[in-house]
């Protein structure tokens, strides 16, 4: 079951696991969210986003300031890092399934490659996925085989279901490997 933590944003989740790490200033951290990185492909985050989720993340305790590093080129950078309340929400936040199918694209993506950064099995986040969505994927089915569904609407969803599904297979096979 999810556990219950500070209630923010996709892009705050990202900075504080990215924090959490290592100590790192916010240029470095926007560097990783950007669009051509792993981590940029699924959420990419602007700058001033990067710099306004570690504000707020400052504010709730999950981060702090660590030092001061040398700009290359331009001003000093704010070093922060992750306070042990914050790696610990990052730990939780990395272990839990997402509620919905919309999620896939984008938080649990973004899970499943802080998890391989990390060194964490991707087996767990798969057992806990699969169960969430099994209602889900069963109604699916019911509703793509009954006659009086609309077929069209219903057919996307059944079809985006089994592509999570097959995901979630490939995801399993890899710690196989």
């Amino acid at each position: 079951m999810p556990t219950e933590g500070p209630g923010l944003s996709l892009t705050e989740w990202l900075v504080l696991a990215l924090l959490s790490e290592a100590p790192s200033h916010g240029f470095a951290v926007a560097r990783t969210l950007s669009r051509t990185t792993p981590l940029g492909e699924v959420w990419t985050v602007p700058r001033p986003l990067v710099y306004r989720a570690l504000g707020r993340l400052e504010e709730q305790g999950l981060i702090l300031e660590a030092g001061e590093e040398p700009g290359d080129p331009g001003p000093r950078r704010m070093v922060y890092e992750a306070t042990g309340k914050g790696r610990k929400a990052a730990v939780n936040w990395r272990a839990e399934p997402v509620r919905h199918l919309r999620d896939v694209r984008s938080a649990f993506l973004a899970k499943v490659i802080l998890r391989q950064r990390a060194g964490e099995p991707l087996g767990p986040l798969v057992v806990e996925q699969r169960a969430v969505f099994a209602p889900l994927f069963e109604r699916l089915a019911e509703q793509f085989d009954d006659p009086e569904t609309d077929h069209v609407v219903a057919s996307w969803r059944y079809e985006s279901s089994q592509a999570v599904a097959r995901l979630l297979d490939h995801l399993e096979s890899l710690d196989q490997l």
